[in-house]
């Protein structure tokens, strides 16, 4: 891997994470016409964060980001895609204001327990993992030709 790799990509996985927090009104903002497209009812829901049987895939990332694993899945009534909404458990995951000074670069910091990323430098942004944040999966949406068909959340 280059160097320019090196440093690029942390900066790309920190954007991504930052977009993957952005809020449903945010989303909402950027994606006015999906929005409209919706009823009442689900822009009411998606402007909670919610989903429900039945949203498009476009209705879903506007309730909740970009899923942080797709799957396909295969049984007897058929092939269906999984998308699963990760939480981390036990660590730290966040975002602290960053600067640009003498030294500073876009890069990686360094690895902790298991192998984990204990931190990323990216444009004006730091993002912090623990090596001890273990992950767990909140919620899986189940889509058959592209609606949802199942919600799966986890039980507190």
């Amino acid at each position: 891997m280059s160097t320019s790799s090196r440093l690029f990509l942390p900066g790309l996985v920190s954007a991504l994470l930052l977009a993957a927090c952005a809020s449903p009104q945010s989303r909402i903002e950027r994606n006015p016409d999906t929005f409209q497209s919706l009823n009442a009812e689900q822009q009411a829901l998606v402007k909670e964060g919610k989903v429900a049987i039945g949203f498009s895939e476009a209705a879903v990332k506007l309730a909740l980001g970009q899923p942080q694993r797709v799957s396909q899945r295969t049984d007897e009534k058929g092939r269906s895609t999984v998308w699963r909404y990760i939480d981390y458990d036990g660590g730290s995951v966040g975002s602290i204001g960053g600067f640009y000074g003498p030294g500073y670069y876009p890069g990686f910091v360094g690895y902790g327990a298991f192998g984990r990323p204990v931190g990323f430098y990216g444009p004006g942004v730091t993002t912090i993992y623990t090596g001890n944040s273990v992950e767990r999966e909140r919620l899986r949406v189940v889509f058959v030709n592209g609606k949802v068909t199942a919600i799966e959340e986890e039980v507190k």
